[in-house]
């Protein structure tokens, strides 16, 4: 596993071993960050300059590849201390601790945050329902800018209901990428179609 691009394009990443830590592979990383780079709804001022908040962060690769590309900062949520472990070690490989975060916490039960992310990551284990339960309480405790892009990660086949503007849908492998905008409200909000 591995950076895709920006300036820590091919820095080696780790992950903790066994299966309770997934991370995001390389390829699906780049058709996201691709996605996100072209779409007439995000752009490269998506990511360049972004408070980034990488939620189930665990090797911070989403995160990390964020930094690469030119987002301002992470903060990453992850409460497994194997996965902490290799967070840690990712961080200081690619040099991002001036630019990283590390809160040893449950995304779920966040504490209050005085710096809201204007792209937001949301990769938790598959068929949890845990990123609703995310979203909800990451809006609770302030974690969300206004017109925020939440990215999420579930299993392909996981409904995901969410009561926001879902600007795009679509399925990689066993793997769902969908990305929402925060407009807490929105008439236009939809959840996404259910693929098969």
């Amino acid at each position: 596993m591995r950076i895709v691009a920006g300036a820590w394009r091919g820095r080696t990443l780790v992950a903790p071993p066994g299966t309770a830590t997934r991370p995001t592979s390389d390829r699906l990383r780049q058709a996201l960050f691709d996605l996100l780079w072209h779409a007439p709804w995000a752009g490269r001022e998506a990511v360049e300059g972004a408070v980034v908040l990488d939620a189930f962060a665990g090797t911070g690769a989403l995160g990390l590849e964020a930094i690469s590309r030119g987002a301002a900062n992470a903060t990453f949520l992850e409460r497994d201390h194997a996965a902490l472990a290799a967070l840690r070690r990712n961080i200081a490989t690619c040099g991002a601790e001036a630019a990283s975060r590390v809160l040893a916490i449950d995304a779920t039960r966040p504490p209050p945050s005085g710096a809201p992310a204007s792209l937001v990551f949301l990769d938790p284990p598959y068929r949890q329902n845990l990123v609703p339960v995310a979203v909800t309480a990451l809006t609770s405790a302030g974690w969300l800018a206004p017109n925020a892009l939440l990215v999420a990660e579930t299993a392909r086949d996981e409904p995901l209901p969410l009561p926001l503007p879902c600007l795009d849908d679509r399925t990689h492998g066993a793997a769902r990428i969908s990305v929402w905008r925060f407009a807490p409200g929105s008439p236009n909000a939809r959840a996404p179609p259910q693929n098969p």
